[in-house]
């Protein structure tokens, strides 16, 4: 299998027909497969999964969790354990993510990732931009901005700068045989830690064209992961300081100088 699409999913029954249409839309000259973890939803998500599923068993895999699979607490580690499961789930060469309420655009995207990838041996991750949007109405923007560079390495991400939209990412499936990193497990964000680790195995290239949505709404883990959150400061903070002894100090100069500020930022809440 060439492209697992990886797609983790709760109470997404607004959102997840348009998800799964974006990639049964896809057109490639490789297999790929759909991979659905429902951590337990209450609404009726399970159901139209699992309509999909019958229609395209040939494409689709889906776990229907009977139960959310937690952890409940703290709040900011929710889903962690049904993502954690997928991703390990996946036999593709190559892993393209995109959450239960997000979707794609563009029936080219994962074609012209592999393209990238395959042409491109020491890149680990391929990225593109999208376009975020609203529920409450707010104007839509690109995730990404004008300037973003082509290729980026570990360090970017090091000085604490977000620049890989998850329903952007594609990378290559060193996780089929590699476990996580000891200190994912207590990263509240489980993206970065992702990323992170990816990054830590080459390059990240950049698409400069908007292949999908990002869709914001209250319901969605950006407004749990804020910088008011005295408690999510902290468990960045220390997930800074665990990948920075993870990789034997090599960029301590980058990681101190964004560790320092986190401490800064957790006194100015804190007092």
């Amino acid at each position: 299998m060439k492209v697992s699409v990886c797609v983790p999913t709760f109470n997404h029954e607004k959102y997840i027909r348009e998800m799964i249409e974006g990639a049964l839309k896809q057109k490639t000259d490789f297999p790929f497969e759909i991979v659905i973890g429902d951590d337990g939803s209450t609404d009726t998500a399970p159901a139209i999964i699992q309509d999909y599923t019958q229609r395209f068993s040939d494409l689709i895999r889906a776990y229907l969790h009977p139960h959310n699979l937690g952890p409940s607490f703290p709040k900011e580690f929710a889903g962690r354990n049904n993502v954690l499961f997928l991703l390990k789930a996946c036999k593709g060469e190559y892993v393209a993510l995109c959450e239960g309420d997000d979707y794609w655009t563009d029936p080219y995207k994962l074609q012209k990732q592999v393209d990238f990838l395959e042409s491109n041996p020491d890149f680990a991750i391929c990225h593109h931009n999208l376009s975020v949007v609203y529920e409450d109405g707010s104007p839509s923007h690109f995730f990404n901005q004008p300037d973003q560079k082509s290729i980026s390495t570990i360090e970017d991400l090091l000085e604490d700068r977000w620049f890989v939209g998850t329903a952007s990412l594609m990378y290559r499936n060193f996780f089929k045989t590699q476990d996580f990193a000891q200190w994912h497990h207590r990263a509240a964000a489980g993206d970065w830690a992702l990323v992170i680790q990816l990054a830590a195995q080459g390059k990240i290239g950049y698409l400069n064209e908007a292949m999908g949505i990002y869709r914001k709404h209250r319901a969605g883990l950006s407004n749990i992961h804020a910088t008011s959150n005295l408690d999510f400061l902290r468990n960045r903070r220390q997930m800074f300081a665990d990948v920075n002894e993870w990789l034997d100090f090599k960029y301590n100069d980058v990681a101190q100088k964004t560790i320092e500020k986190y401490d800064h930022l957790i006194q100015e809440i804190g007092n």
